[in-house]
């Protein structure tokens, strides 16, 4: 291994560190996503955390949705594009919302207190 494979890196891998710091959220790439059963253009529900379970919920049009027997962790991931958002909110008509998921991101979280989504441009 040579002194520049090794500084590329080393830049590489502060470079990811920065962005990720930088957006406040965890991100995850639509390629990897796309692999683990949520489609470009949607946001997903998995069954479980770490995107375990499978996709549970898919969510694809503009508006408020409410949220059916979801408990414990689960994987959200906004795979949408155009730089579309997911909300998770507390209220079951889209109100007291206190969760965004910005284009590409993913995380794990305790939906049992969520009882309503919204998607939205």
């Amino acid at each position: 291994m040579t002194r520049t494979s090794i500084r590329n890196k080393v830049a590489a891998v502060a470079a990811t560190a920065l962005l990720t710091l930088g957006t406040g959220v965890l991100s995850a790439s639509p390629a990897s996503a796309a692999t683990r059963g949520c489609p470009s253009g949607a946001a997903c529900i998995y069954g479980g955390p770490d995107y375990s379970g499978g996709v549970t919920n898919q969510y694809w049009s503009r508006g408020v949705h409410k949220l059916y027997n979801q408990y414990g962790v689960h994987t959200v991931f906004n795979n949408q594009t155009d730089g579309w958002k997911f909300i998770l909110c507390r209220g079951s008509n889209g109100d007291n919302c206190d969760w965004t998921f910005y284009e590409g991101a993913a995380w794990d979280v305790d939906l049992t207190p969520y009882n309503s989504v919204i998607v939205t441009p």
